[in-house]
């Protein structure tokens, strides 16, 4: 069981219970629920609307992706988690 710490809230959880966003290493492309062969950094939030919202406030995704984060991907997360 591999765990991973979620960017909204703090709480430790198992990595297959929480979406995972990557910023890929070659294209710099933003992929939500990537297979785990894709290869860049990650951020690690629990389903549900608070954590989402509580790290795009603190710009928590934005600042661990090291990465300008598209316009729509709030909407996104919200809308399918």
């Amino acid at each position: 069981m591999i765990e991973r710490k979620c960017a909204g809230c703090g709480k430790i959880k198992n990595r297959d219970e929480m979406i995972k966003i990557t910023k890929e290493y070659q294209h710099d492309n933003i992929v939500i629920n990537g297979n785990s062969k894709t290869f860049g950094r990650s951020v690690y939030l629990c389903y549900n609307k608070t954590c989402i919202e509580a790290a795009f406030k603190k710009n928590k995704i934005q600042k661990i992706l090291k990465a300008p984060l598209p316009q729509d991907l709030k909407g996104k997360l919200i809308n399918e988690f």
